[in-house]
């Protein structure tokens, strides 16, 4: 032990009560939902802008090697090389079908910005805050259930994927 460091003591148990004793409810303290609803906004606020670039530098690769096809075709070089500009097209909208880049993008941008105006009618205690009785608790209760709706969605599209490709 260092000296910078205390000992902890031990633990102080609660009195055992009878197993017909009704438990009281144990309340979330409001900086773990605080941090829960952050950490939330995060990552779908991440997964937004991840998802954004992957759809956009794709299509501006479809678009520009569409956009040479006729031009080269024009030219005196090989025809494979309009013909590999084609196949390359394919491919990338295929990639872009697979990983769903735009479908994720408008989701969790979704996600993220109905989770933003949580956090700020929590802040100002407006609409459903209100007249709240316990304003944490209806915090709480409203991300984990936009997060609950946006995973069932995210699930449901997957198996949807996975059905379209049998």
């Amino acid at each position: 032990m260092s000296a910078t460091t205390t000992p902890i003591a031990p633990p102080v148990l609660p009195a055992a009560r009878p197993a017909s004793a009704p438990t009281e409810p144990r309340e979330a303290p409001a900086s773990l939902v605080w941090e829960r609803l952050e950490a939330q906004i995060a990552w779908y606020s991440g997964g937004a802008k991840r998802n954004k670039r992957w759809y956009l530098r794709i299509k501006v690769v479809q678009i520009l090697s569409a956009a040479l096809i006729p031009v080269l075709s024009a030219t005196s070089l090989p025809t494979w090389v309009a013909g590999g500009l084609g196949a390359t097209i394919v491919v990338l909208e295929s990639i872009q079908q697979l990983f769903q880049f735009h479908s994720n993008w408008t989701q969790y941008r979704s996600t993220s910005e109905a989770l933003k105006h949580e956090k700020f009618l929590y802040l100002a205690r407006a609409g459903a805050y209100a007249k709240a009785s316990d304003p944490t608790a209806l915090l709480c209760e409203r991300v984990e259930g936009r997060v609950s709706q946006e995973q069932s969605a995210w699930a449901s599209e997957q198996k949807q994927g996975a059905g379209q490709e049998k």
